[in-house]
């Protein structure tokens, strides 16, 4: 698709819907807000020469094969400051785990009582974790939550009704300090995030620095950024990324004003939404279908008010003086080399900050980085639990890390 044909596509989105005419922008919005969901409009898509009927059959049966997100624990309900109800679930340790499973030294300090908790990026879910989930299972005490409108969480109740206000990485950082009360009020810490889950630690220790310095013993920032995001192109040309800044939050907030309508054609669409998520979720060609499916089944449920409400606080982030808090804390910094939301610049530009941070560019590794090369991943967290002590001396991972053997 040429540069002209980009801005022309998503300015015709822009006049769509800023004149009325809700029945083209129900379609020709659904392609701009998966920018906002990690996909970008302008993408030429490959048409497939089977019918759509054939294509709807192979997505159910995708999904009633893949196991994909079907893990399950503890549930609980955190309280956030205005009142939204945030749910979590919690992994405890299995004592007899490390028998059950593949051998695997991790050196030889004795455990710590750590708690890890994982937050998810934007327009996905506590499910987004699930190789690491699954390896980690039974080893170590995890936590893993939805972040506000999100999942099974609430729908965050400062933005509800027509007086509501979007979303800001503050928020998100103070609702992560309530789920840390809730569900670990004491003991270390180690804090995985991903995307706008990094974007949540920042906040937290902006916030917090007292519960940082005191109890967190190691991060884990997995395909983040610490600002500047409004300078990301999504890989599209240059007219392309200057029409979408122009008119994106706009026609966002003017989309999130008729969800019902827009969500129909976001249905309508389906096979141009598979397209775009697997472009700007991952980098590999040979990705598995149905962790593909996957990533496209989370997207999905993400509606189309929530994707608008969040959006602006992405080029608002700004929280690079907040890493700093973290200069004394093992911390790993990963993301993939093809990523196309938050570059791997961003991942360098955090490990800048953090000198003594590990530093891992996967290759050909996209957005999803969990989700397409959860072996490198799963490995690179295992060694930062290794430094800080957070796991046996010899203890036992799980054949999940690679999506040729998922776990249920």
């Amino acid at each position: 698709m040429s540069e002209t044909s980009t801005g022309d596509a998503v300015a015709a989105a822009a006049t769509a819907a800023t004149t009325g005419n809700w029945r083209r922008a129900g379609i020709a919005g659904a392609a701009i807000g998966v920018i906002a969901a990690g996909a970008a409009a302008g993408v030429a898509i490959e048409r497939m020469t089977v019918g759509r009927g054939m294509r709807q059959k192979a997505r159910l049966a995708l999904d009633a094969s893949g196991p994909y997100g079907s893990l399950r624990g503890l549930p609980g309900k955190a309280p956030a400051d205005d009142g939204t109800e945030l749910y979590y679930e919690a992994d405890e340790v299995d004592p007899d785990a490390g028998g059950q499973r593949r051998r695997r030294l991790f050196g030889r300090k004795a455990p710590a009582p750590v708690t890890v908790i994982f937050s998810h990026g934007y327009c996905l879910s506590q499910d987004s974790w699930h190789f690491q989930r699954a390896a980690l299972r039974g080893l170590v005490r995890t936590v893993h939550w939805d972040q506000r409108s999100h999942g099974r969480s609430a729908r965050g109740a400062a933005q509800a009704g027509p007086d509501g206000v979007p979303v800001s990485i503050d928020q998100l950082g103070r609702d992560l300090k309530a789920v840390i009360d809730a569900a670990a009020p004491e003991g270390p810490l180690v804090l995985v995030g991903h995307s706008m889950g990094g974007m949540t630690i920042m906040a937290l220790a902006e916030q917090f620095p007292e519960l940082v310095r005191e109890r967190v013993v190691g991060v884990a920032f997995v395909g983040t950024s610490c600002g500047n995001l409004g300078e990301v192109n999504y890989g599209l040309p240059v007219a392309g990324v200057n029409a979408v800044r122009r008119v994106l939050p706009g026609v966002l907030k003017a989309l999130g004003s008729q969800a019902e309508l827009v969500e129909r054609g976001r249905r309508a669409t389906a096979d141009l939404f598979a397209g775009l998520i697997k472009r700007y979720s991952f980098s590999s060609k040979d990705v598995d279908p149905a962790v593909a499916r996957f990533a496209e089944r989370l997207i999905e449920s993400t509606p189309i008010d929530v994707v608008a409400e969040f959006y602006p606080a992405f080029v608002e982030h700004d929280k690079a003086e907040s890493l700093l808090i973290f200069l004394e804390v093992p911390v790993l910094v990963l993301a993939g080399d093809k990523d196309l939301v938050t570059p791997s610049s961003h991942s360098e530009a955090i490990a800048d900050l953090l000198p003594d941070s590990e530093l891992v560019i996967v290759p050909d590794g996209g957005h999803l980085v969990m989700l397409e090369h959860p072996e490198v991943v799963t490995d690179r967290l295992a060694d930062l639990l290794v430094r800080v002590g957070a796991v046996p001396a010899a203890a036992n991972v799980g054949p999940y890390g690679s999506t040729a053997r998922p776990g249920g």
